[in-house]
């Protein structure tokens, strides 16, 4: 197994038409540890697919050098480069059986001779036949070998001689899984390999990815836009936006500790809320005419900032309904969203006519047009300055 090292890497396209060259990814650095899970999220069109096929070579960089282990690998061709790819789309052969799917990639990692060719087909033709009248083929025994170990981890023991075609979505999904497995590649590629299932599907395949992935302890890099995905996935979460890396950390350092307004918003369903505020006297906040306080670890930049105009962001969790107090905020609810287990609550603040999102109880009883108050919880408060960048 290996790690991936990005070293300044970047990817610039030519305008179409002569128009502006088009750059993709820009001097990324970013290092992935050996047989870690790392989850590649941003917003459609930040490069994140394309880092992917730069890393298995389907694209080249512009510069930059990308490494696996210590071996660089930059110009070296995508059989050689020892990575799997599972795609959206699950690219099955569908003309192909689900055993020679699983076979496919094994069958092809090395040269054969035409003796050697003929060899491994007879044994495939004569498999089902009585021990004694079959061909013998140790490279295709152990090519079988594999495959069912494979088969039996992905519950695909009893599918593998139906093709593509009749399988459901799940069972394609296991197989575009299982071909990759098969290979044993240094690093696994998964570009939004759950987005074609349904939500029940994609909660048991998610868990099946990463019981494998920590059972065989390749490197993973997986691409998605799901939220959940994201945060119960990946070891550690990496943000791009515009081909620029915004943060990389643990799931919750992400969500607790945002290292500016952008991850702040894209990471978090429903994403965190920000209102303009300007800094008081003893390190607090002026939302209107209300005084907010603080508490915790922003109590001291804050003492340094009297009189500045920040953002402050609360996650939806963080506002707490309370009593009709002058040190509460007033809101009015303008839509619920009730998800069995909770509420999600979008309110308009009456000072400040900011729109934000409360996490509540599904127990309340609160519809739309109500009016009510808010205790926005004194820790929970993330500051940025003018240039969106977090205050540490």
């Amino acid at each position: 197994m290996a790690g991936v090292r990005f070293e300044d890497l970047s990817k610039t396209f030519p305008g179409r038409g002569g128009g502006y060259p088009v750059d993709v990814i820009r001097q990324l650095n970013l290092t992935i540890n050996d047989g870690e899970f790392l989850v590649l999220v941003g917003p459609s069109g930040c490069g994140k697919s394309t880092l992917l096929r730069l890393l298995a070579g389907l694209d080249s960089p512009t510069s930059g050098e990308i490494r696996i282990g210590t071996r660089p690998i930059s110009d070296v061709p995508p059989a050689r480069r020892n990575v799997a790819m599972v795609f959206q789309s699950y690219a099955l052969y569908p003309h192909l059986s689900v055993r020679d799917n699983l076979s496919f990639g094994l069958r092809r990692s090395q040269a054969r001779s035409t003796v050697q060719r003929i060899q491994d087909q007879a044994f495939r033709s004569t498999r089902m036949l009585p021990k004694p009248l079959r061909v013998r083929s140790v490279r295709e025994e152990r090519i079988e070998a594999r495959v069912h170990t494979v088969a039996r981890s992905l519950e695909l023991t009893e599918l593998l001689d139906r093709r593509p075609k009749e399988l459901s979505g799940g069972q394609k999904q296991r197989v575009a899984l299982g071909r990759a497995m098969a290979r044993n590649p240094e690093v696994f590629l998964m570009d939004e390999p759950l987005s074609n299932l349904d939500a029940k599907l994609r909660t048991s395949t998610r868990q099946k990815i990463v019981e494998l992935q920590r059972e065989l302890g390749t490197t993973t890099v997986y691409v998605t836009h799901d939220q959940v995905e994201a945060m119960t996935m990946g070891d550690r979460i990496a943000v791009l936006n515009q081909g620029r890396l915004q943060q990389l950390g643990t799931p919750m350092e992400l969500y607790r500790w945002p290292s500016n307004i952008f991850v702040a918003q894209f990471i978090g369903s429903p994403a965190m809320s920000l209102l303009p505020v300007t800094v008081g006297a003893n390190a607090t906040l002026i939302l209107g005419s209300k005084r907010i306080q603080v508490e915790g670890e922003m109590v001291e930049p804050l003492l340094q900032r009297e009189g500045q105009h920040l953002t402050a962001g609360l996650r939806p969790e963080h506002w707490h309904l309370a009593p009709a107090t002058n040190r509460n905020l007033q809101a009015e609810v303008s839509h619920c969203e009730r998800l069995g287990n909770e509420q999600i609550l979008t309110c308009r603040l009456v000072d400040g006519d900011q729109l934000i999102q409360v996490r509540g109880s599904a127990d309340i009883n609160i519809k739309a047009g109500d009016a009510i108050h808010l205790d926005p919880d004194p820790t929970g408060w993330r500051l940025f300055e003018a240039d969106g960048e977090a205050i540490r």
